[in-house]
């Protein structure tokens, strides 16, 4: 695991924006693009090679990536300082990117080392280019996406099952058009998989009709079938940690190796209003010999089934009416859907009244 050192922005004078934007946020602008003062993740290690720079929209700002010469991934706001050219197509120069524009090099805090049209002016020295601290771990790059540049990132914590050594897991990522809330609504369905996944190679069994409750606990909450556990898609934990994340497990048959029961953690990240970044690790709890046979048979046989049940979540998310939240008539399966909605609309309110109060 590697990480950036925090160092925040210069505050600039003036109205408080959220970091990275241009204008004001209200609470349905935050609630559409992302809460934030959160750990994120933004795109697996694998796709930021050294030399390369890497633009990505998250959150409805555009970022970009880069590896410094000791390896470390940075992360900046993609727009120069001087004249907002973006950075990800000018040239790499190891710790720092010149614009392609009038040559402005930027370093991986966002600190201007050189303007060479004007060597000595009032712009070098200075932090004028977001920058987001960055760590990687679990094969992915997250970032901590702060409020405003007085926010300070909270320490960054890994979910249970990826930060067990006893657990063996592999990285999934994907890009989906549809807003990020449609997948924490979707996760937070148990009951869905009954009849989408029905065909599906692990989630054919049980009955199709259920009752759910939502069970407390001091990190989120669980939303879980009374009357049944370990057939289907029959319990899901939400989690406010460092990062928000699911974690649920779907039962295996013998049929698919050794190991414990099948576990994944789930992530969202806003791309922006309309695309979602969706992060899954799939784990199994394996040991010795047959951690090597599990991974063996996920790589030839199980990968490709547990993509095509991706795939039914992902076609039916993305043909969704952009307010298909708003316009429904929910029952008692749809308890976790509303605790989620109200935990993220209460966010989203806070936020953009911390905004307020900084502007008033």
């Amino acid at each position: 695991m590697t990480t950036t050192e925090t160092r925040p922005t210069t505050r600039r004078s003036g109205p408080t924006y959220a970091v990275g934007t241009r204008r004001h946020l209200d609470a349905e602008d935050i609630a559409a693009t992302g809460i934030r003062d959160r750990w994120y993740p933004i795109l697996p290690s694998h796709m930021v090679e050294a030399g390369a720079m890497v633009p990505v929209r998250r959150l409805d700002v555009d970022w970009v990536l880069f590896r410094d010469a000791q390896g470390t991934v940075r992360m900046l706001e993609d727009r120069c300082p001087h004249r907002s050219a973006p950075l990800s197509v000018g040239q790499h120069l190891g710790d720092r990117i010149a614009c392609m524009y009038h040559g402005v090099q930027v370093d991986g805090d966002g600190t201007v080392v050189s303007v060479p049209g004007m060597p000595g002016c009032a712009l070098e020295g200075r932090r004028a280019t977001v920058s987001l601290q960055v760590v990687e771990a679990a094969d992915t790059i997250f970032a901590f996406v702060p409020l405003t540049n007085d926010s300070v990132p909270t320490p960054f914590v890994l979910p249970d099952r990826l930060a067990d050594p006893e657990v063996s897991w592999f990285p999934n990522f994907a890009e989906w058009a549809g807003p990020w809330r449609f997948y924490m609504d979707n996760v937070l369905d148990p009951m869905h998989g009954a009849f989408l996944h029905r065909d599906s190679h692990s989630m054919f069994g049980g009955d199709v009709s259920a009752r759910f409750r939502i069970r407390e606990t001091d990190r989120g909450f669980f939303f879980e079938k009374t009357d049944q556990r370990g057939v289907n898609f029959d319990w899901v934990e939400f989690v406010r940690g460092s990062m928000d994340f699911v974690d649920l497990e779907i039962p295996y048959g013998p049929g698919a190796g050794p190991g414990g029961v099948f576990g994944i953690v789930g992530m969202s990240t806003p791309i922006g209003r309309d695309h979602s970044a969706i992060f899954h690790w799939r784990t199994r709890r394996v040991s010795d010999w047959q951690r090597e046979s599990w991974r063996f048979l996920y790589r030839t046989v199980l990968e490709a089934k547990h993509w095509q049940v991706l795939e039914q979540d992902r076609a039916v998310l993305e043909v969704l009416a952009s307010d298909a939240d708003r316009e429904e008539h929910l029952y008692q399966h749809d308890l976790g859907v509303s605790r989620i909605r109200r935990l993220y609309r209460a966010d989203a309110l806070a936020q953009a009244e911390q905004l307020a109060g900084a502007n008033a």
